[in-house]
C-alpha cells in the first residue's frame, strides 16, 4: 500500500487485522517478506537477547555500552510502555513517525499476498530502520520463546539468555526443560552464548553444546564479585576479561549486576574492540532507565512502578521490596491477566503487601476484578475498581506500590505521579493520548485503550479475517 497521508496510528491499528491469528509461531512468512526486502542477513552485528525475564534490562545495558563506545546502535524491544515508537531506537533514540511509516510502506509493497502479524510488521519495520541507518551493531529482544518468534528469523552473531522461568506455558511447554529448549533455539553454532544465570536450566546448555555454541556460564565461565578496593562496587572476571571497581547499574536490584556482566560477557566475546573504556563502561552502566521497572517516584506516598508479569518476576520484585524497609503500610494495585498462574504469583507478594486493589482488565484474556478476587484467598476484602476511597490513608510513611503485569484500558489513572510518565489529567478520570494510540495493550500503564475508530486502508481491510483484531502484539513481546 502506498496511500500517502495515513497516520502512524492508522498503520498500527491496521496491522492488526493483516493476520488470521494474533500469534503465530511459524517463520516462513516474515522470512520470505525480510529476504524480499534484501534485509537477510543483515548487514551489521547482531545481539539477540531471550529469556524468561531480564531482557530489557541486558537489551539496555547493551545499548548503552556500545552507545557509550562510539557504535552506531539499533534497539529493537518489545512490548512498548507509552509510545510504539519506543520499539526501534537508533543511538538510543526513538525512530520518528515517518521513519516507521517509511519501513511500513516498503514492507507493503514487498508482502505481496503474504499476511503478516502485527509483531512481525514490528520486527520487520526495525530491520528496515536499522539498515536505512547504517548502524554497527543491532541489539534485538526476543517477544515470545526464542526458536519460533520471529526474531529467530535474523542469525545472530552473539545470543544472551537471562533467565528460563515459568511462563507462557500454552506456547513453550510446562517444564523448564522444555521452555529451556525453546529460547535456546536463538543460538547459533561457532557463536557466543552467553548464559547469564548461574542456576539456569540445564537444557539451555545441552542444546548450545549440542549445536557447537560457544557457551560462557555465570559462575563457571566468567564470575562476578564484590570489589575489596571500592565498597559498593563490584569486578567482573572471565576469558579475556579482566573488569574492576564496576558502579552498580542505575536500575534498582541485585539481580542488575548479572544482567549487565552478561551484556559486558557478551560484547568481549563477539568483538573486544566493541567495548568501551573502564570510564566509558561506568557512564553507561550508570546512565540506564527503563520505565516500569522497579521504577521509583519520591513523594509524600511513595509509588514504585514495576511490571512484573510471572513468577520470577514477582520473586524478584518482593526481594526488591524487603530491601527498601519502611514503616507505614504496603499498598499494591494490580491487575493480572487470566492465564497467569494468580495464586502462585499473590502467594508471593502477600509477605509484602498490607492492601490489595484490583483491577480489571478489558483484554480476551483478561479478568475482571471480581474475577482476579476468586482466584486467591490473599485478596479477600481487597479493594476492587477505578478510583481509591477517599479515606484511605495517603500519608508520609505510607508507600503505594504499583504492579502492572498487565496494564490495558481504563485503569490506574487517579494519581499525579503518572505525570512523569506523560500523564496530566487530574483525579479519576481515564485520559487517551490520541496521537500515542497503542496499537495492542501490553505494558500500558495508566492508558485510556478506547478511543475513536480510525480509518483502515482500504488494502488492510480487504485482507482482515475475523478474530484477529483482538490479538495485538500477540506474535512476540508478550507480557
Amino acid at each position: 500500500m502506498s496511500e500517502p497521508g495515513l497516520s502512524l496510528d492508522t498503520w498500527l491499528q491496521a496491522q492488526q487485522t493483516v493476520h488470521s491469528s494474533g500469534i503465530d509461531l511459524t517463520l516462513d512468512r516474515v522470512r520470505a517478506v525480510a529476504q524480499s526486502l534484501g534485509l537477510l542477513p543483515p548487514r551489521y552485528k547482531v545481539i539477540t537477547v531471550a529469556g524468561t525475564n531480564g531482557k530489557g534490562s541486558t537489551v539496555e545495558y547493551l545499548t548503552a555500552l556500545l552507545h557509550a563506545g562510539g557504535h552506531r546502535v539499533g534497539t529493537f524491544t518489545s512490548p512498548h510502555l507509552i509510545r510504539y515508537n519506543e520499539r526501534i531506537r537508533i543511538d538510543r533514540q526513538m525512530a520518528g513517525d515517518e521513519q516507521l511509516i517509511a519501513a511500513f510502506q516498503h514492507i507493503e509493497a514487498a508482502r505481496g499476498e503474504i499476511t503478516l502479524t502485527f509483531f512481525e510488521f514490528n520486527l520487520l519495520a526495525a530491520l528496515w530502520v536499522f539498515e536505512s541507518a547504517a548502524v554497527d551493531v543491532a541489539v534485538l529482544e526476543v517477544g515470545l520463546g526464542g526458536r519460533l518468534d520471529a526474531v529467530n528469523i535474523v542469525d545472530a552473531d552473539a545470543a544472551i539468555i537471562c533467565s528460563i522461568g515459568f511462563d507462557h506455558r500454552d506456547w513453550l511447554g510446562d517444564t523448564l526443560a522444555a521452555i529451556g529448549r525453546e529460547k535456546a533455539g536463538v543460538l547459533r553454532p561457532g557463536r557466543p552464548a552467553v548464559l547469564a544465570d548461574p542456576q539456569i536450566d540445564a537444557s539451555v546448555e545441552q542444546q548450545a553444546l549440542h549445536i557447537g555454541a560457544q557457551v560462557s556460564l555465570a559462575g563457571r565461565d566468567y564470575h562476578v564479585r564484590p570489589c575489596t578496593a571500592a565498597a559498593g562496587s563490584w569486578d567482573l572476571h572471565g576469558p579475556g576479561l579482566a573488569l574492576t571497581g564496576l558502579p552498580r547499574p542505575s536500575l534498582a536490584g541485585e539481580v542488575q549486576v548479572a544482567n549487565a556482566a552478561a551484556a559486558l560477557v557478551a560484547l568481549a566475546a563477539l568483538q573486544p574492540s566493541l567495548l568501551p573504556d573502564a570510564v566509558q563502561i561506568a557512564a553507561a552502566l550508570t546512565s540506564v532507565s527503563l520505565p516500569g521497572r522497579f521504577q521509583l517516584l519520591p513523594g509524600p506516598v511513595e509509588w514504585i512502578l514495576d511490571v512484573a508479569h510471572n513468577e520470577p518476576a514477582a520473586l524478584v520484585l518482593a526481594d526488591n521490596l524487603r530491601a527498601r524497609p519502611l514503616t507505614g503500610r504496603t499498598f499494591l494495585v494490580t491487575g493480572i491477566l487470566g492465564d497467569k498462574d494468580i495464586a502462585a504469583i499473590a502467594d508471593i507478594l502477600a509477605a509484602v503487601t498490607d492492601r490489595w486493589i484490583l483491577c480489571g482488565i478489558n483484554e480476551p484474556r483478561g479478568l475482571t476484578a471480581a474475577q482476579l478476587a476468586q482466584r486467591s484467598g490473599h485478596f479477600a476484602g481487597a479493594e476492587q475498581g477505578l478510583t481509591l476511597p477517599p479515606e484511605w490513608p495517603w500519608h508520609s510513611g505510607s508507600r503505594c506500590r504499583v504492579i502492572a503485569w498487565w496494564c490495558a484500558d481504563r485503569f490506574w489513572l487517579w494519581h499525579r505521579p503518572w505525570q512523569p510518565l506523560g500523564y496530566n489529567r487530574p483525579g479519576g478520570i481515564p485520559y487517551q493520548r490520541t496521537s500515542d494510540r497503542r496499537a495492542d495493550h501490553h505494558r500500558d500503564i495508566g492508558r485510556a485503550g478506547a478511543g475513536n475508530a480510525l480509518r483502515t486502508p482500504p488494502r488492510f481491510n480487504d485482507r482482515s479475517r475475523a478474530g484477529s483484531a483482538s490479538g495485538g502484539d500477540r506474535a512476540g513481546g508478550h507480557l
